[in-house]
């Protein structure tokens, strides 16, 4: 079974939109906003790229990376790997075809699929709606969390507000930066 691995730049109140100025956020581009750049913070992306045998996305995240990503040579990594997107609206006509093999998956029933498949990590970035229903589904077994030392206030959500039982994570790894990023990485306890 492979690990689905959720990553993402997260404020310390939990808010996931427009981390890289993405327009239409109030708070949009808060990731590089008055934060003093420290590589060391970030060497975890670095290591997901490595790592990571496929990408997962949900439409709207994939729609804002696909014409992007693919000729950035701090990606190039992901360039051949297998990408997925969940959507029900997205057809292969919408699929960007310089970032190699691409599928659309219709369902979470299709990524509890991918997840019993032969194969490495698969790692999602963003995608805050995709996280919040897997999560909620009990499919994403890792975090990689960046959280950083703000509170945005409005904005979307990592994680929902659906009224559930506990979840249980096991941290892994923390590191706290000078600039005060915080690096979490959690294991869902099952």
């Amino acid at each position: 079974m492979r690990t689905l691995i959720s990553t993402a730049f997260v404020s310390l109140d939990g808010v996931v939109e427009a981390p890289g100025g993405e327009p239409g956020y109030r708070n949009s581009g808060w990731t590089f906003k008055d934060m003093e750049f420290l590589p060391e913070a970030y060497e975890i992306k670095g290591r997901e790229e490595k790592e990571a045998s496929a990408l997962l996305f949900g439409r709207t995240s994939y729609e804002a990376f696909s014409p992007v990503w693919p000729d950035m040579e701090e990606f190039a990594d992901y360039k051949p790997m297998p990408k997925y997107v969940v959507s029900t609206t997205l057809t292969e006509g919408d699929l960007v075809t310089n970032w190699g093999e691409t599928t659309i998956l219709r369902s979470l029933d299709d990524v509890a699929a991918l997840k019993e498949t032969e194969g490495g990590p698969i790692l999602m970035h963003g995608s805050a709606t995709l996280n919040r229903a897997l999560s909620d589904a009990g499919l994403i077994d890792r975090y990689h969390l960046l959280v950083f030392p703000l509170l945005l206030g409005a904005g979307k959500r990592l994680f929902s507000e659906t009224d559930k039982d506990a979840q249980k994570l096991k941290l892994l790894e923390h590191e706290a930066y000078a600039n005060g990023i915080q690096l979490n990485v959690f294991d869902v306890v099952r």
